[in-house]
């Protein structure tokens, strides 16, 4: 069961990849996972993305693709794989095809949670970032033991640029346009299908789980 999660930041893609990954037994291939990690180890690559990321931009194309290349031929992902996050362009979309075809494999399912403004605005707000490991805080669902401290290694917590409002706005909107092709690239390949990702987490991953459990 291979799968690509769709959706603006906010909309909630990480949370239920991440049940889906546990009930399925299939990885759960998260590229701001992989570059967190990535910048916790202060590697080329984690200062290179930090680069990007920290200004609210995303990473160039042929690093993403190389990252997901690689990380799809690791053992774990031979049975299937939920990809969080990537592909996020048609460029992209058409190397992931080509790599599966490559593998003798292909997408069975593309999946878009859809999210309004107003709800992305008021969960990205909340959101704090250790500036020593990364780890990712809410202020509201997720909260650190102590506020402004991170329960990991200690380091201070910040609100990231990109997370305040007007640049939410503004990221919610290039997000819209950038993956509009995307949308209806997957649609025509009759591989898409809406899910509410507005709704409480449980009633979304319930959507979730119908669509999935019938392509096993």
């Amino acid at each position: 069961m291979n799968i690509v999660l769709l959706g603006p930041p906010g909309a909630g893609k990480g949370t239920q990849a991440a049940g889906l990954s546990r009930q399925f037994g299939i990885p759960h291939i998260s590229t701001g996972d992989i570059f967190r990690e990535e910048m916790k180890a202060e590697t080329p690559l984690g200062k290179l993305a930090r680069s990007f990321i920290d200004d609210g931009n995303l990473v160039p194309d042929e690093v993403v693709v190389d990252i997901i290349k690689h990380r799809l031929q690791k053992e774990d992902a031979r049975e299937g794989f939920i990809l969080d996050g990537f592909p996020r362009t048609i460029p992209q979309a058409k190397q992931l095809e080509k790599f599966l075809g490559e593998m003798g494999a292909h997408l069975d399912k593309v999946i878009y949670l859809e999210a309004p403004e107003e709800v992305i605005v008021q969960r990205l707000s909340g959101r704090r970032v250790c500036r020593d490991c990364a780890k990712i805080y809410h202020v509201v669902n997720m909260p650190s033991a102590r506020e402004g401290i991170c329960d990991e290694c200690g380091g201070e917590t910040y609100q990231r640029e990109d997370d305040r409002p007007e640049a939410i706005r503004q990221r919610f909107a290039e997000y819209r346009d950038k993956t509009a092709d995307l949308i209806q690239f997957y649609s025509e390949k009759g591989l898409l299908q809406n899910v509410d990702g507005a709704i409480k987490k449980e009633d979304t991953y319930r959507q979730l789980q119908e669509i999935l459990s019938g392509l096993q």
